[in-house]
């Protein structure tokens, strides 16, 4: 059975991801359980520490997604379509704002969440290019390293509110055509040839 802990991080969790973090205040996670915010504070002493656990859960989360996207996917192409597909989903439950909130307000919960951006998912990456190129997907001549990091950098700019406002973008469309850009970018033309096939079974609308 859940303790009390746990349903206390998995309603924050809730609340951060479809409201932003800033506008969830400790009342109203209190109000959403139905206890007092006093119980709260018995098991976490700040905000600070509850946001820190609820993104560990967000961490967790991508963890397990990127294993099985990895276990299901036929090709290194095929993995990035089932990641995108996964992160559309995701994109669709999430405010905007959460990451901006993390990085503005909470700097023990955005440092945890950069370590694993820039260890953990990185790392995720840099596996698929060399996986596209070991299958004959991606161009040999590319430099690895450089376009993991170009491609890590891309998928986090788009939440940045002052580089893509909100009432001229929206995620969806920035993360399609991020995608667009990196595949098409690093396929051979066998390579393409899987991206125009996995394009057709996607939710992802890229377009070539």
């Amino acid at each position: 059975m859940e303790n009390t802990a746990e349903r206390i991080v998995g309603k924050a969790y809730e609340l951060f991801m479809r409201y932003g973090i800033r506008s969830v205040s400790m009342d109203e996670i209190a109000n959403q359980l139905g206890m007092s915010k006093k119980t709260i504070y018995q098991y976490y002493a700040d905000k600070d520490e509850l946001v820190e656990d609820a993104i560990e859960i967000v961490l967790n989360i991508n963890r397990s997604d990127c294993q099985r996207q990895l276990a299901e996917s036929e090709n290194a192409v095929h993995e990035v379509f089932l990641s995108m597909d996964t992160v559309m989903q995701i994109l669709s439950k999430m405010n905007p704002a959460v990451i901006f909130d993390l990085e503005k307000y909470h700097t023990g919960a955005f440092n945890k969440y950069n370590d694993h951006k820039n260890r953990f998912l990185f790392n995720v990456i840099v596996a698929n290019i060399n996986r596209g190129k070991a299958e004959g997907l991606y161009r040999q001549e590319i430099n690895t390293n450089l376009i993991a990091r170009f491609r890590l950098a891309s998928m986090f700019l788009i939440f940045n509110p002052e580089i893509f406002p909100g009432e001229q973008f929206n995620l969806p469309q920035l993360l399609a055509e991020t995608t667009d850009n990196f595949l098409y970018g690093i396929a051979n033309e066998r390579g393409q040839e899987m991206i125009e096939h996995y394009k057709q079974q996607s939710k992802i609308p890229i377009t070539a």
